[in-house]
């Protein structure tokens, strides 16, 4: 599960789609799973290539605004997982 959205969007990039992954302030549970270089896992580089990515707090306001204006302009957007009280 953890790896779904993830891998599915790494195809979509390697297809040519403009990906843009939103990750939360915590950041990825895939950085942190596995083998780490320079503080990043191989699954999360591998998983995150050709992709546009983001550090927002999508709990706040500001966050959201920022997060509905990209939804816009890209071809795919990936949320990192957040409640869907959130996106409410």
């Amino acid at each position: 599960m953890i790896m779904a959205g993830p891998i599915a969007t790494m195809m979509l990039a390697d297809q040519g789609a403009d990906v843009i992954k939103i990750e939360p302030p915590q950041g990825d549970l895939l950085r942190k799973l596995g083998h780490k270089h320079q503080g990043m896992s191989g699954s999360f580089l591998s998983c995150n290539r050709s992709k546009r990515s983001l550090c927002v707090d999508i709990k706040t306001a500001a966050g959201l605004d920022v997060v509905k204006k990209l939804a816009t302009t890209a071809d795919v957007l990936r949320l990192v997982p957040v409640s869907r009280r959130v996106l409410d």
